[in-house]
């Protein structure tokens, strides 16, 4: 069985604890591999190391630090197969996802190669009498990442790319359910050109996550997972002293309205629902149409694309819509809520709970799922399912169904098909979500603006990637100069000061 590894000072190192988390392989639900969890004292000393890289790293002009990352990019493009081979054997998503997650990393490194333009301060001259005023954009220092399963290239890469631009070192705490594509990731940024100790990787639990809370050299934290280990994080990492931007669950709303083109609106559903097993934050779980005609009609467009979807493991070709959940517990989770929203009185169109595919009946499986009549008491609406399941709750009107969404308690997303522009602009103005899709499902912002959502979603001022990523991983100083003029006597200059 493979043993994997930490990232230390640009090199594999194996793990100091005698502790190891199992790796799985989630279409058969079997241990492929080990990865060892750290200790308090590996995470520290990681961060030691990281501390003395950054000094060097941090006086390295923007310009050379963005041509790593352009090194790093080109890597990435020759290495795209093997990276998203490593997402799909351990997350279980197809190799299309594992493709579209290393991609949507990679865009972010082509934002940090334009790093110089993005760190340049203000200038004011003559701000007063002989005064100028400037300002300069500076790294925090050491800066820890720690980043979830379902996105094991995308999230790391969104995180160490600005941070690593920004003239900071980082250490990445990835998840111990999908630690190689992060492992690889550094191997490619070594070949980049970064110096060793820039980046530290340590794999680990709840024991590494609190040692880089509680270290003194970490000045910023930047997090994506569930709602109340985001807060967790959060209210820890601010209770030291340090910046932290902090992303959690979601619950995605789609309003569909009677004038929407509710062909394109079904596979719209389809395809953000279901796409990697529903295990994505920005995954479209609570379909919204307006009126019964509408929902009436919208069922009758979901059952048969639901019923074609291709469920199995990675291997077996490019044709499979989506695989298995992460772990067993999760399969038993996203089953349980399926079993409260038959209890709790919701319809169920679609049954994804006994779902078996030959020759991999221990693989962590769940069909699709569908209901209807789902109503905002129930617990398959309250709760983020993180799973294969998409509920319809009906609504009378408009008014209603933006109510419906701005009542809930997360906002990371959210998307209205119509063919009404006045209905369109009033929902993306109107509505308290960050993220808004206008017959466009899953409103992920390309790289270049940025990611985040509200209320419940998120925790903290800034959010991932683009603009604010390198206003997090900086600092500001303003200086304000006066210089006094110089006059020549006698081949000498004399300093006097200005009147």
């Amino acid at each position: 069985m493979e043993e994997l590894s930490h990232y230390i000072d640009g090199q594999r190192v194996k793990g100091k604890s005698g502790r190891f988390g199992d790796v799985y392989n989630p279409a058969t639900g079997e241990v492929q591999a080990r990865v060892p969890l750290a200790t308090a004292e590996e995470v520290n000393e990681a961060v030691a190391k990281a501390a003395e890289a950054q000094v060097a790293w941090a006086a390295t002009n923007p310009q050379r630090r963005a041509r790593v990352m352009m090194a790093l990019g080109r890597l990435i493009v020759e290495n795209m197969d093997t990276l998203a081979e490593a997402v799909s054997r351990e997350h279980g998503k197809t190799l299309p996802d594992g493709r579209g997650d290393v991609q949507r990393g990679l865009e972010v490194v082509e934002v940090c190669m334009g790093t110089p333009a993005l760190l340049k301060g203000e200038f004011t001259s003559d701000g007063g009498p002989g005064i100028d005023l400037y300002s300069m954009r500076q790294p925090l220092g050491v800066v820890a990442g720690i980043t979830p399963f379902n996105f094991p290239a995308m999230i790391p890469l969104w995180k160490l790319a600005p941070a690593i631009s920004c003239g900071n070192a980082m250490v990445l705490k990835p998840s111990e359910r999908c630690p190689s594509a992060p492992l690889l990731v550094a191997d490619l940024l070594k070949e980049a050109g970064l110096p060793d100790g820039v980046l530290q990787i340590v794999n680990g639990d709840k024991e590494a996550v609190d040692a880089i809370l509680d270290n003194e050299t970490i000045q910023g934290v930047a997090f994506v997972g569930s709602t109340p280990i985001a807060e967790y994080i959060y209210s820890r990492a601010c209770s030291n002293g340090k910046r932290a931007q902090c992303f959690g669950g979601a619950k995605n709303h789609m309003i569909v309205m009677p004038d929407a083109d509710l062909d394109k609106a079904a596979d719209a559903l389809v395809g953000s629902g279901y796409g990697a097993a529903g295990e994505r934050c920005m995954a479209v779980s609570v379909a919204v149409p307006v009126g019964d005609r509408t929902a009436d009609a919208l069922i009758e467009r979901l059952v048969p694309r639901i019923e074609k979807l291709k469920v199995g493991p990675y291997t077996a070709g490019e044709d499979v819509d989506f695989g298995p959940l992460i772990t067993k517990a999760s399969k038993e989770r996203v089953a349980g809520l399926i079993d409260k929203g038959v209890d709790q009185g919701a319809t169920l169109v679609t049954d994804g709970r006994d779902f078996a595919l030959q020759g991999y009946e221990d693989g962590f499986f769940v069909g699709a799922t569908l209901f209807d009549n789902v109503t905002a008491e129930m617990d398959i609406y309250k709760e983020e399912v993180f799973g294969p399941v998409l509920s319809q709750v009906r609504t009378e009107s408009y008014e209603d169904a933006l109510k419906l969404t701005m009542d809930n308690t997360y906002g990371n997303g959210t998307a209205i098909f119509t063919a009404d522009g006045d209905a369109a602009r009033d929902f993306a103005n109107r509505v308290n979500v960050g993220m808004v899709g206008i017959n466009f499902p899953i409103p992920v912002p390309l790289s270049y603006y940025t990611f985040g959502g509200w209320k419940r979603s998120a925790f903290g001022d800034l959010n991932q990637y683009g603009p604010d990523a390198f206003r997090f991983y900086t600092r500001t100083k303003t200086v304000t100069a006066r210089w006094f003029s110089g006059i020549k006597e006698g081949g000498e200059f004399a300093f006097k000061p200005m009147d």
